[in-house]
């Protein structure tokens, strides 16, 4: 689901794929926090990407969360142009609000924002858009990358074939630099017309960072391709998702329709794709997995299911270890509430769109 990654990356993984006959419940005494509504004045719904903010400048306040809106006020998948700010305290407020028709640079489609977010030191948010026009994957079109500064203006979009239907993204970043880890869903998916197709791609987008100038992108290179992907009536797209990266420089991948999470070594050095990478762990509670963390403190992969409300707890030594319920609206129980998700010191902050909230669960698992 986003995924936040701060610049201090995260534990170090192993690849494993045993896996525990059955797993616990984690965490049960744990009550889980509703923080705060995330819908804006403009009434947009659908809340997707999560990014803790790492330092205070600007409009920026270290701790927040902000959250992408992926649906408008008529629940339109592709839609949302809307960028809230919640302090963990729960107060809210609106960090931008996008208007396609004034954006400073080239995005095929349009505004329609995903789980694709991160904030940057140097103060820059960077955001994906997924735009349609009636939200249906018929309209859907590629999309860009939206640059905005700490004030919440859009400065500069980045465009390119590699950048196509970008759908989730971790951050590394160093300060004078930063890599990006973007998912793309959108490579031959709609004249697919609903048909499987393993089109699905990773790609690292390599920065040059001042907090003074705009953002220039160095580089871009695919490290991951050929993930099976495919048009959803109810989710628009699903294909690969959820992006963690670890300390030794590992980067975890939700592939959804696989129902497994991957791995791609040497993601941040790597000069060619890893194709689909190996295997860390396979279905058990994996149910559609799609937001993807990693705890800081002992390297945990923390997922969430698309299908089942369900996050996953996985260490690539033991595999999937234990699992928790976040969220048991709809029918199925959880089903299609549970995207992004951001590690910060209280807690594994995600959103839930069944209630279109960011709520929080007190300590990382």
């Amino acid at each position: 689901m986003n995924m936040y990654v701060s610049s201090r990356l995260m534990g170090a993984l192993a690849l494993s794929l045993s896996l525990a006959p059955a797993l616990p419940v984690q965490g049960a005494a744990r009550t889980i926090v509703t923080v705060a509504s995330t819908v804006p004045s403009n009434g947009d719904v659908n809340p997707y990407g999560v990014a803790v903010v790492p330092e205070s400048t600007g409009n920026l306040v270290q701790g927040h969360i902000l959250v992408s809106n992926f649906n408008n006020s008529s629940n339109l998948q592709g839609t949302g142009t809307t960028i809230v700010d919640i302090a963990p305290n729960g107060q809210a407020g609106l960090f931008a609000w996008i208007d396609a028709s004034t954006l400073p640079g080239n995005c095929p489609g349009g505004v329609g924002l995903t789980t694709a977010l991160a904030v940057l030191r140097a103060g820059w948010v960077i955001v994906g858009s997924l735009p349609t026009t009636d939200g249906t994957s018929n309209t859907a079109q590629a999309g860009c990358l939206i640059v905005l500064n700490s004030t919440g203006t859009v400065v500069e979009t980045f465009v390119s074939d590699l950048i196509n239907g970008p759908w989730d993204m971790a951050a590394l970043d160093m300060g004078t630099t930063a890599d990006l880890f973007v998912t793309n869903v959108l490579n031959g998916t709609v004249a697919a017309h609903g048909n499987v197709i393993n089109q699905g791609t990773v790609v690292r987008i390599d920065l040059a960072l001042t907090p003074a100038e705009m953002p220039s992108v160095v580089s871009m290179t695919t490290i991951g391709s050929g993930f099976p992907e495919r048009t959803d009536p109810a989710a628009l797209v699903i294909g690969p998702t959820g992006l963690g990266l670890s300390q030794d420089g590992t980067l975890y991948v939700a592939d959804s329709l696989d129902n497994r999470i991957a791995m791609i070594e040497n993601a941040a050095s790597r000069t060619s794709s890893a194709g689909t990478g190996g295997n860390v762990t396979m279905g058990k509670y994996l149910n559609d997995p799609l937001g993807v963390a990693i705890n800081p403190g002992n390297g945990n992969i923390l997922s969430v299911n698309g299908d089942n409300g369900l996050l996953v707890i996985t260490t690539p030594g033991t595999g999937q270890v234990a699992h928790r319920l976040l969220d048991a609206s709809g029918t199925p129980p959880g089903n299609g509430a549970l995207f992004g998700l951001a590690p910060a010191p209280e807690g594994l902050y995600f959103v839930d769109d069944a209630t279109n909230t960011l709520n929080l669960l007190p300590n990382l698992p």
